[in-house]
This record gives structure tokens, sequence and C-alpha cells, in this order.
């Protein structure tokens, strides 16, 4: 069995982004040796989630319209009157959406859809670098 861990960067602004991660995990997949197994995504922290969609412009705008209407940024939260940070939006989005994601490989790959993508998406207000921690678990070929 062969357990493989690795941390990816990725720089933010102080809006939502979503980043595409699909090759750069496929590139840590590749490079663990695992012909088959699951590989997990996992974005440290409260204001970050990983999931999959398609990533294309209209599907990505239909998101994030749907987590506005869901957890407006203008929201009152108690975490705002806490803090005074304004970010109880980003912890209710992402607890939400969730901070992991995990995907079967076979063949040395994950195993997604033909428009199925993963992302990582980040809801906090302040520009900031995320890291993803990604464990590759299973056997060589």
């Amino acid at each position: 069995m062969i357990c493989h861990s690795h941390s990816l960067e990725f720089a933010g602004t102080s809006g939502t982004d979503i980043h595409d991660i699909t090759s750069a995990v496929a590139q840590v997949v590749s490079a663990s040796g695992v012909d088959m197994g699951v590989v997990t995504v996992h974005a440290p922290g409260s204001t970050a989630a990983v999931t999959t969609i398609e990533y294309e412009s209209g599907a990505l705008a239909d998101l994030v319209r749907v987590l506005e209407e869901i957890a407006p940024a203008g929201g009152d939260y108690a975490h705002n009157q806490r803090w005074h940070d304004g970010n109880g939006y980003s912890h209710v989005r992402a607890a939400l959406m969730g901070p992991s994601l995990s995907v079967p490989i076979q063949d040395g790959a994950p195993v997604l859809g033909t428009w199925q993508q993963m992302v990582l998406l980040d809801f906090d207000n302040k520009a900031r670098s995320r890291r993803l921690v990604v464990q590759v678990l299973g056997v060589a070929a």
C-alpha cells in the first residue's frame, strides 16, 4: 500500500475564487505511483471548499449566484458581530460545500466524468494563499 502526500498552493483575491485543480491533482496522482486507490483533496481552513463541477463560465456563474442567494455576502452573521471581519458568509459557504473531496483512482488517474473538474473555492473576503493537502492512497500495478 502506498500513501503519498503533497501540498499545492493557489493565490486568491478578495472575492469568490474558483480554481480548476484537476490537472494539478492528476499530476500528484501520477507522481505517487498509485495505479488503483483514492485521492483525497483537503482545504485546511474554514473559508474554503473543494468540490467538482463543469469548469465552464456559465456553470461557475450559476454556482456563485446560488451561493450568494443562500449565504449573501452582505447578510447579517453573528460571526461578523463577534469578530468584525466581515467574512461570516465565507464560513457558511465553506461549511455548506465541504472542505474535502475524495475521488477514485483507476489506471493511475482520478476517475472523473467527461465534463467534471475538481475545483477549489476560496470564499474569504481577504486575498490569501490557499494550501491544499493532496493524499493518494492505493496500490501500484
